[in-house]
This record gives C-alpha cells, sequence and structure tokens, in this order.
C-alpha cells in the first residue's frame, strides 16, 4: 500500500500549527495571582524571579498560610542574611520559614517541596513563582508532589520578553515530553 502523496508535508504542517496555537495560548493567557483570600495549609516560593519573595512573604504576613518554604536559596545566603534582605522578623523566621538550599532548578524545587510538604503534611499550597514561570512549575511539582495535593498558583506578574516566552514554552513541552517518556 502507498502513502498519499505529500501524508509527511501535511502532517509536518499540522504539527507546526498546533505547536504554534500552543504558543499563543501560552504566551496571551499566563497565570494570574491567586484571590488573596485563598488559605493554605503551607507557601513554597521559587527563587530566582523579582517580586516572588516578597509575595510569598505579604501572604505568610496576612495569615494565608501558617509555614512557608523558600525554595532554591543559596548555600552563602545565611538566615540572618536573609532576615534582613526581607526584614523578616527573626523569631518569625525560626517558626515558620524553612530556606530551602537543596535545588538548582524548577525540577529540583519540585522534590526540594515535595519532601517538605509531606514533612509538614500539608494538604494544600500556594505556589508562588512568576506568571511564565508557573506552568511548569506546577507541572514538576504535580509529578512528584504527594497524591490529593491541592497546588493553588500564585503567580507574580511580569512582562516577559518574547524570548523568555519562546524558551519557557519549549522548556515545558519538552518537560511533559519527557514525563510521558518515563524520565
Amino acid at each position: 500500500m502507498r502513502k498519499p502523496p505529500g501524508l509527511f508535508r501535511r502532517l509536518g504542517s499540522a504539527l507546526i500549527l498546533l505547536w504554534m496555537l500552543g504558543f499563543l495560548w501560552f504566551a496571551w493567557f499566563l497565570p494570574q495571582p491567586a484571590p488573596d483570600g485563598t488559605r493554605t495549609d503551607g507557601i513554597v516560593v521559587l527563587t530566582g524571579g523579582g517580586g516572588r519573595i516578597p509575595r510569598a512573604l505579604a501572604m505568610l504576613q496576612a495569615g494565608k498560610a501558617q509555614t512557608l518554604l523558600v525554595s532554591g536559596v543559596d548555600r552563602q545566603v545565611r538566615p540572618a542574611e536573609f532576615a534582613a534582605e526581607y526584614k523578616v522578623d527573626p523569631a518569625r523566621l525560626d517558626c515558620c520559614i524553612t530556606l530551602g538550599f537543596d535545588s538548582v532548578d524548577t525540577r529540583s524545587n519540585a522534590h526540594e517541596a515535595a519532601a517538605w510538604i509531606a514533612r509538614h503534611k500539608i494538604h494544600s499550597v500556594r505556589l508562588v513563582t512568576t506568571d511564565w514561570h508557573m506552568r511548569r512549575a506546577t507541572f514538576d511539582l504535580w509529578v512528584v508532589a504527594p497524591k490529593g495535593l491541592v497546588i493553588v498558583r500564585d503567580a507574580v506578574p511580569s512582562r516577559p520578553s518574547l524570548k523568555i516566552l519562546f524558551l519557557e514554552y519549549n522548556k515545558l513541552l519538552a518537560r511533559m515530553v519527557a514525563w510521558l517518556a518515563g524520565w
């Protein structure tokens, strides 16, 4: 049996069109901040973008959760330095904020957060990261988190460049393909 002429060209064109429509959706409909009234058991904030840590600290201060993990803190940062930089009462840091030093990328952030969530028996978490990063961060956390965890996405608004959106969209697709392949 012979293939119809142009079958591979049509399939390739359909894949490119699907990729382009996905990118448009990704870029136009960035995740938004969670409603301020939303309460969770804990907060996880991923370091790396402006406004992330202040947003998480504001939610902790407002009583939207009782505990906070700051994932991806540089190993050179000391708790006293963190407290001084973000004007956090040292007593608050001791009781309610965990500085996570074990992650270096989004996947390791997810593993660090999942271990913290399990250790603290958390059933719902507010995930704080930049809007363009939220989908991949949520996906990676969902993959490794305890089953049944409720993840409230609390995106920090930004003005990402086309380059950032392009790279992040392709990272998300690559991550999903890797997960489907069992990596």
